[in-house]
């Protein structure tokens, strides 16, 4: 989907019209690896009170791992779809091990050359986006980039809708102990 101005500007001006008390829009940018991109996306898991949906390239962060799992203790509903080509470290599948095992539903997906896409959707209104991998090379050793953008469900729905496409086109990851 192509995403243009005519989103955020409908969505700033349905936050601000509507005349209700509600967070105004903001966005923070982040940059490894000088570490606020790691922060960035540290953050954005920690602060989802109601919903995670997360889609990543590769994943082998222990600290996202950490978060992921923290949130789905406090009661957040979170679910994960990574590139299965892209995961099949010893170190993807012990992060992956983790997640399901704390009974957080994820699944690899197949059915693209690969799966690029690097995103956190929560509560169904904040979107982290950006190059960075949720891997620990990605917050020490390369040069990635963050995005968040806060209080635009418009932007959330849309990447929603991208993500649950790629929820469905994914099977169910087995935990291997």
């Amino acid at each position: 989907m192509k995403l243009n101005t005519g989103i955020l500007a409908t969505a700033l001006w349905l936050t601000f019209s509507t005349g209700a008390a509600v967070a105004a829009p903001s966005i923070d940018a982040g940059f490894s690896p000088e570490g606020s991109a790691q922060q960035l996306v540290l953050r954005t898991l920690d602060d989802a009170r109601e919903s995670i949906r997360l889609m990543g390239y590769s994943f082998t962060s222990p600290d996202v791992v950490k978060s992921l799992v923290a949130a789905k203790r406090r009661g957040v509903d979170v679910r994960v779809v990574v590139d299965d080509r892209g995961n099949r470290s010893r170190a993807s599948q012990s992060a992956m091990n983790v997640v399901v095992n704390a009974g957080i539903p994820l699944r690899t997906n197949g059915q693209y050359k690969i799966m690029h896409d690097k995103v956190i959707i929560t509560d169904g209104q904040n979107v982290q986006l950006g190059s960075y991998n949720y891997t620990r090379s990605a917050a020490e050793s390369n040069s990635e980039n963050a995005l968040v953008v806060r209080e635009v469900p418009a932007l959330a729905q849309t990447y929603l809708a991208h993500w649950q496409s790629r929820w469905d086109g994914g099977k169910d990851w087995q935990s291997t102990y």
